[in-house]
């Protein structure tokens, strides 16, 4: 079925939809990439998880960063942008992203999506974390990334574009020469189709969101399990730093024991005055960074994980009392309520935050198009790695990035179809095996693998947690692997298994790279390496999947991007 033959154990598709061009995802990335194929006559189905509005976006606080106001320039976004990359954003990804974005901003609320406006008339703009200009456009206060998925949501429904909702997408489909050819899915009770089935189409875009469930901690909605990622490794395709999964710094605290997605408490609050302070109400990030409260997300991260370290604490508070209730109304009513929803009044006492897991950094490699190593397989929004993020994302840009390379993305493909080169092409399709060559997880794995990642691969990382956790990844997998080959006895194929084995891909790949990065850099914490190595890492960690499900682990240079898929130095098994 998919060029490796090492796809999901699943049953043959039973039925199939004929589209130019399949997305798969329906946030910012995934609709705006539909909107503007179908605007440019590209017969387009979009293939979403859930609803529509259920994707990562809809929850997105802050805003949509770009320069927008008066004084600011791409220039200085480009500067603030690369400070926060620690050293490895690709600079030309950086700039298509910040040249490109005003006017994409602005086509989106062309598209319908309102943000907020100031008294003068113009776009209301605030400031996040290293950012030095306000330039953060946001739309109901802190609702930012509802109203942009309304918006998009409408647009896609208004111009009749075919969706297949609650569909979890499998395995990528290619022809005999490996190009692709579509993809196989799996609707969920609620959809058009029944059970497994196929959306045949030359171009694959894939827009799937994050993984943030991989870890017991996260603000990602549940459906969030890095499907996107582990579909294109067994594909063939390279990722790239998934080592720099960025811990959002200030996160409603609910207790040690709390899992799943977690309530976010925006950047945004800080950028209006809020202040980070211990149980003693002392302001602990002052001294630490000339923006204090406002530095880099990575930055803020450390400085809080350090405190609760000192102070044997379990977490950090965030207090914003001098806000007063009605600047809490109306400008993070969204996050008022989630707090008083858990018992908590942020106009009346400190809110208890910590850090968990938020956006990937890395993802699925692609170039300044969004074409990935795999021909006709495109990837954008947080399950891509552009080169635009490096080490570290800076605040608010993702909703930005996934605009700007969504809308490139549908021009290659339009450039394609013009040239002749967008052709159908018939899927190579294996008979169902009775007997899977690699095993599903069962469902209970899912809440193993988180533990094992937050315990040894999250915000601190050391060569010994990572190599415990490799061993305990591993453990699963041969567990799975033995009961199959000796008994012949493998989870039943369903929704819980293939998530749980697309989890332990991405956590496999995500603890290999985080291993072999020995400097801490950006999101990526190494106690046993404190510094920064610019002469040794300033260098991406490049992973393809093996047949046998081995890893192949290389490193690049930034602007290295070989259109073969083949590594630029001998790949290191793991």
């Amino acid at each position: 079925m998919t060029s490796t033959g090492i796809g999901l154990h699943a049953p043959a598709p039973g039925w199939a939809v004929e589209a130019e061009v399949v997305v798969v995802g329906s946030g910012v990335a995934g609709l705006t990439a539909a909107l503007r194929c179908e605007a440019a006559g590209l017969h387009t189905v979009v293939v979403t998880k859930a609803r529509l509005d259920d994707g990562s976006t809809r929850w997105a606080q802050g805003g949509i960063a770009a320069a927008l106001g008066e004084g600011d320039t791409p220039e200085q976004h480009l500067d603030d942008t690369l400070v926060a990359g620690a050293g490895l954003c690709d600079e030309e990804a950086v700039r298509i992203l910040v040249t490109e974005g005003p006017d994409a901003v602005r086509r989106l609320i062309a598209t319908g999506a309102q943000f907020d406006e100031s008294t003068e008339g113009g776009l209301e703009l605030t400031r996040e974390g290293g950012h030095h200009r306000r330039r953060i456009a946001h739309a109901g206060g802190d609702a930012t990334g509802a109203e942009i998925s309304r918006a998009l949501v409408e647009a896609v429904r208004a111009c009749g574009i075919r969706t297949v909702e609650n569909a979890l997408v499998l395995d990528l489909l290619t022809d005999t020469e490996g190009r692709t050819a579509g993809v196989t899915l799996h609707v969920m009770g609620e959809g058009q189709h029944d059970g497994v089935g196929a959306v045949h189409a030359p171009a694959v875009v894939l827009a799937t969101g994050g993984m943030g469930q991989v870890f017991s901690a996260t603000t990602n909605p549940s459906v969030s399990t890095g499907d996107g990622v582990a579909l294109a490794l067994r594909a063939g395709a390279e990722v790239s730093d998934l080592e720099f999964v960025q811990f959002h710094p200030t996160v409603l605290f609910l207790g040690t024991d709390a899992e799943g997605q977690q309530p976010l408490v925006s950047e945004a609050v800080r950028g209006e005055g809020a202040h980070l302070v211990d149980a003693d109400g002392v302001r602990f990030m002052q001294g630490q960074h000339e923006l204090a409260e406002l530095a880099p997300r990575d930055i803020v991260a450390k400085g809080i994980m350090r405190r609760m370290q000192e102070r044997d604490a379990e977490h950090m508070y965030l207090d914003a009392r001098h806000f007063g209730a009605d600047m809490w109304q109306h400008r993070f009513p969204t996050i008022l309520a989630a707090c008083r929803a858990n018992g908590i009044d942020p106009v009346t006492e400190p809110i208890p935050i910590a850090p968990a897991a938020h956006y990937a950094s890395g993802g699925v490699r692609t170039d300044a198009q969004g074409r990935t190593t795999v021909p006709g397989l495109y990837a954008c929004g947080e399950v891509a790695c552009t080169g635009v993020h490096g080490a570290n994302r800076l605040a608010s840009n993702s909703l930005l990035e996934g605009l700007v390379y969504a809308e490139r993305i549908a021009v290659d493909i339009a450039a394609d179809k013009a040239d002749g080169s967008l052709r159908a092409r018939v899927p190579h399709i294996t008979p169902y095996p009775e007997v899977p060559e690699h095993p599903l997880l069962p469902p209970e794995a899912r809440f193993t693998i988180q533990r094992i990642m937050t315990d040894g691969a999250g915000v601190l990382r050391s060569a010994d947690s990572l190599a415990l956790a490799a061993d305990r990844l591993q453990h699963l997998h041969t567990q799975a692997r033995d009961a199959l080959h000796e008994h012949g006895k493998t989870s039943e194929p369903g929704v819980d298994t293939w998530e749980a084995t697309n989890l332990l891909c991405v956590a496999r790949v995500l603890v290999a790279a985080a291993a072999l990065r020995d400097e801490t850099r950006g999101c990526h914490w190494r106690e046993d390496h404190p510094d920064r190595d610019d002469t040794a890492w300033r260098r991406h960690v490049v992973v393809r999947l093996n047949p046998d499900r081995s890893l192949a682990v290389h490193t690049t240079q930034t602007t290295d991007f070989p259109p073969t898929g083949q590594p630029t130095q001998s790949p290191q098994e793991q």
